[in-house]
């Protein structure tokens, strides 16, 4: 890196830090700590509902996934996204935003009762200090492995064999500095700034390599047929790279898991609470779809060129060749005690797809360019912490901390205990961030975490919002089934050349899946049906709630809300049959 890019990088820090300087006065009360005081724009809402959800997930994840499974990764964004952010922007933020709720386990309570926002708030906080852990785990890599801060720390005596860890403490420390001087609102506002920085640093990316291989058409003379279709071979698991069947794919992904993750999970929805009116938070989902349209033509693109590149000769490490050829510009994962690749049961060397885009950087951006995509990374690790951070020390103060160990404090006390659980929350991600190490693909493993937590909680929203039979005891007996019914299923099942271990099997061996992602989706299928099931089969076994308390909670007893004054094209429901034309079109175009 030269004089260029490193002034690049420090102007973001300095942002960012100043954001959160600039907003410290405002944080009040808790609810603007937590919150954002519910005064954000919509279009601000929007972005930071995508963004939210641009950590180590969308920008490394779904590179790596592009690289590992071809195009059919963007089954994560054209059916595994906008029709969820669709639904929960026309039909769900009603519920949200009108029942004044401070949390998704706060609605649960409000819906069902107490028991079941404990055992929901409980599971969330778990997801959220592994999903933050992750990005530390991504940023920390990247740091490592692009060596741009070998010199500066080797002039001060630090050798390279720390860099892993200093990384983890740096995007643990700037994250914990701004959401502690400005909460949500700082959270929201760098995340918007974040937005335009990984688009600004991730397309010339794609353009630069389509440019080198002759545009579309050569990437598809260079690979396999099914790295460049979305859906064609999607009829039997043999014959895709996901290695699931369309079944599969629409219920695992386009219904359990999309739906389980975007209309359920606090992160993204306390973006939409924030909205300074209903229409605001509902146009927010809708809104944030339009740029999640097109981001496959950013983040999967580079890891689907990065495999149809010439494999440099300097990947190939005499130990590495003799097991197997490297692919393209991803390497091996190389084990940090042997420094030999990592195999697996088969014998066979285990490729880094989670270094597709940090391959792709070195590989075409010049100084100046590379200062851009590596402050646009950064970006977006700070944008997956931050978000699983405000939801975090939301859920632990108002659904644990106020509910059963505190429960009558003073708001002053509140705001006091979210600043700490910020702190906390952060200690627990750097814990998370080391088990991340076990995978080479980590959407692989985000995805199983939204099997186990998601999935379930999405029938029971989709039942408590849409049959008003449904209670509290099913609710709560359906959560617990659905986990257990993810944790069973996984302990029986191993994808293809995975030891017995944290990737499953850890019981028996019944069956074997062809891919990492197979397993999680027939999880999450596992989970949601048994959920759904055991909560029915309950409900219809325990006394019907009163329907007086379900006014504002249930569909059917809910006033539909009066749309405001506003151009056509800016209502709701004009905005998401634009947005579902337009995936249609994208799913049509990469049959």
């Amino acid at each position: 890196m030269t004089g260029i890019d490193w002034l690049i990088l420090f102007l973001y820090f300095v942002f960012v830090l100043g954001i959160g300087v600039a907003l410290r006065g405002r944080m009040k009360t808790s609810t603007d700590f937590f919150l954002a005081g519910r005064a954000i724009p919509a279009w601000v809402c929007g972005l930071a509902f995508l963004s939210a959800n641009l950590g180590a997930q969308e920008v490394i994840g779904m590179g790596a996934s592009g690289a590992k499974y071809g195009i059919a990764t963007s089954h994560f964004y054209w059916i595994g996204a906008i029709p969820a952010m669709v639904f929960v922007g026309i039909f769900m933020m009603p519920f949200y935003y009108g029942s004044r709720a401070r949390s998704v386990p706060e609605y649960l309570r409000l819906r069902f009762d107490e028991k079941t926002r404990g055992l929901n708030a409980i599971s969330f906080a778990i997801m959220t200090v592994f999903s933050s852990g992750i990005s530390m785990y991504a940023m920390a890599k990247l740091i490592q492995t692009l060596h741009v801060f070998d010199q500066p720390f080797h002039n001060v005596g630090v050798g390279p064999q720390w860099l892993f860890h200093i990384g983890i403490l740096t995007s643990a420390v700037v994250v914990l500095v701004y959401i502690l001087l400005g909460g949500l609102t700082s959270a929201i506002y760098n995340e918007v700034l974040q937005f335009f920085l990984i688009v600004a640093g991730f397309l010339p990316l794609s353009w630069l390599g389509l440019r080198n291989i002759a545009g579309w058409a050569g990437l598809k003379a260079r690979l396999d047929p099914s790295f460049t279709h979305s859906w064609s071979g999607m009829g039997s698991p043999a014959t895709n790279r996901l290695g699931v069947e369309w079944f599969g794919l629409v219920m695992g992904l386009g219904f359990v898991l999309s739906f389980g993750y975007w209309c359920t999970d606090f992160l993204v929805v306390q973006r939409a609470m924030a909205a300074n009116s209903m229409s605001a938070a509902r146009r927010t989902p809708l809104i944030g779809a339009f740029p999640k349209m097109l981001f496959p033509f950013l983040v999967i693109l580079p890891g689907i060129i990065a495999v149809a590149l010439p494999s440099p000769s300097a990947t190939k490490t005499s130990a590495a060749a003799a097991v197997s050829p490297a692919h393209g510009l991803i390497p091996y994962k190389m084990d940090a005690t042997t420094g030999a690749p990592v195999i697996d049961k088969n014998g066979v060397a285990q490729l880094d797809y989670d270094l597709a885009i940090p391959s792709m950087l070195l590989h075409y951006f010049p100084s100046g360019m590379l200062g851009l995509g590596i402050t646009a990374l950064l970006a977006s690790f700070m944008s997956g912490m931050a978000g699983n951070v405000t939801a975090f020390n939301t859920v632990w103060t108002y659904d644990i901390y106020q509910s059963y160990i505190r429960p009558n404090a003073t708001d002053q006390h509140y705001l006091w205990m979210g600043r700490a659980a910020t702190v906390f929350g952060i200690a627990f991600s750097v814990a998370a961030a080391y088990m991340a190490n076990r995978f080479n693909n980590i959407m692989d493993m985000l995805q199983l975490v939204f099997a186990f937590v998601n999935a379930p909680l999405f029938a029971t929203f989709l039942l408590g919002m849409f049959w008003k039979r449904t209670t509290g005891h099913a609710a709560f007996s359906g959560l617990l089934a659905g986990t257990t019914a993810a944790a069973v299923h996984h302990s029986l099942t191993l994808p293809a050349g995975a030891v017995p271990g944290i990737k499953g099997g850890w019981m028996a061996v019944l069956h074997t899946y062809p891919s990492e992602m197979a397993q999680n989706f027939w999880t999450a299928i596992f989970a949601w049906t048994t959920c759904f099931l055991v909560t029915i089969f309950v409900s219809l076994l325990t006394k019907a709630p009163e329907e007086s308390k379900l006014v504002g909670l249930v569909y059917s007893l809910t006033p539909r809300p009066k749309e405001e004054s506003m151009a056509w094209y800016l209502k709701p429901a004009s905005l998401a049959l634009i947005v579902l034309v337009g995936t249609a079109l994208l799913n049509f175009i990469f049959w």
